[in-house]
């Protein structure tokens, strides 16, 4: 339901129903993990702990966790098409995570069975789009999942610092045509997402349906495009359901840019798209891993 009902009165349900509290990793699944991973060290992202039982490297670089899925029998992996690297996961940092899980559920979120073993961690998740996984995290503060699953790499900075004040601005996901009002219900009421007015917009790649995360006071708001294809478009890539694309923010967009080139990272610049203080964005490495930088405070 989406609200309490008394004799009396309608009550609605919080703004933030399962507590989010920003993003605590994004995944990617490949079968090239050193090719990714040299896409990653280009970006300013250093290895800095290896999962205990399966394939698996985390990479960081200020407040960003981002997670490299290599392990054969995950399905995620083997799915993938000439080992092109997709953007399997997302883990929304929450309250309770078992609570937020339950509530999901209830809501008509399909379950993701777990697959921990013995002293690891059971992280609940969901079924997102495109064969992805919705992760959620309560530990994230002085006692991490990372402390449990993974063994840090020795040598490794286990905090290296961000590139130019970079920190995770959001996630652009491809919609089939005429889905996003209905995936745009679907994050309102699952997670308490709220549509942005169309004259908000923000970076260089304005088109699609945005919408911003509750905010808390444990952790800044995100913000979630929602991308249909063109009309007409017949492109596998472009129709297919997927989270796509990885926002930035960065307080200094050409400063992050000129960082960035020199260590060899290569920007769209053209005619119609080209960096500049609002925004920029990568071209694709590895046939599909592009990262948009948008403008905003750190």
């Amino acid at each position: 339901m989406n609200a309490l009902t008394s004799g009396r009165e309608i009550v609605p349900e919080a703004s933030n129903p399962i507590g989010i509290a920003g993003i605590e990793f994004i995944e990617y699944a490949t079968r090239q993990p050193q090719a990714l991973g040299r896409v990653l060290e280009a970006m300013g992202f250093q290895a800095v702990a290896r999962h205990r039982s399966r394939e698996i490297l985390l990479y960081r670089q200020g407040t960003m966790n981002l997670v490299v899925n290599a392990h054969a029998d995950d399905a995620r992996v083997s799915a993938t098409e000439g080992g092109t690297p997709v953007i399997s996961a997302l883990a929304f940092r929450v309250r309770d995570a078992q609570q937020a899980h339950a509530r999901c559920i209830e809501l008509g979120a399909w379950e993701v069975a777990s697959h921990a073993r013995a002293m690891e961690l059971h992280i609940p998740a969901i079924h997102g789009p495109g064969g992805s996984r919705f992760y959620f995290v309560d530990r994230w503060q002085e006692f991490s999942i990372y402390d449990v699953d993974f063994v840090p790499i020795q040598g490794a900075n286990p905090a290296p610092p961000a590139i130019a004040g970079m920190h995770y601005f959001g996630m652009v996901q491809y919609v089939g045509a005429g889905r996003g009002l209905d995936w745009s219900v679907y994050y309102e009421r699952m997670f308490g997402f709220e549509p942005i007015s169309n004259e908000e917009r923000f970076g260089i790649m304005p088109k699609g349906m945005l919408m911003r995360s509750p905010a808390s006071s444990a952790g800044d708001s995100f913000l979630w495009q929602l991308v249909e294809p063109f009309a007409g478009v017949e492109d596998e890539e472009l129709v297919n359901e997927s989270l796509q694309r990885i926002g930035i923010g960065a307080p200094d967009v050409p400063g992050a840019v000129a960082a960035l080139s020199a260590r060899g990272v290569d920007f769209v610049d053209s005619t119609e798209l080209h960096p500049e203080d609002r925004g920029a964005l990568t071209r694709a490495a590895l046939g599909s891993v592009a990262f948009e930088l948008v403008h905003q405070s750190a």
